[in-house]
């Protein structure tokens, strides 16, 4: 971890060590996601970015006329 001085922004998901930080104990920004709300939304962070990257394939899939 590094003091990043974050404190009290929110909740981050350290894709280095697999857990929810907050405060001024979370990893480089490299390794997170977030902020996010609450730590529950935090934890489900990974679920997060594969729906928004779904939905953005589907977009861009329906920009380019590729959609069914």
């Amino acid at each position: 971890m590094n003091d990043s001085g974050l404190g009290g922004v929110g909740y981050f998901w350290c894709l280095r060590d697999h857990r929810v930080e907050s405060g001024d104990d979370v990893c480089p920004a490299q390794y997170r996601l977030g902020p996010y709300a609450t730590a529950d939304e935090a934890t489900r962070a990974l679920e997060t970015v594969e729906k928004r990257n779904a939905d953005w394939d589907a977009e861009d899939a329906r920009w380019t006329g590729e959609a069914s």
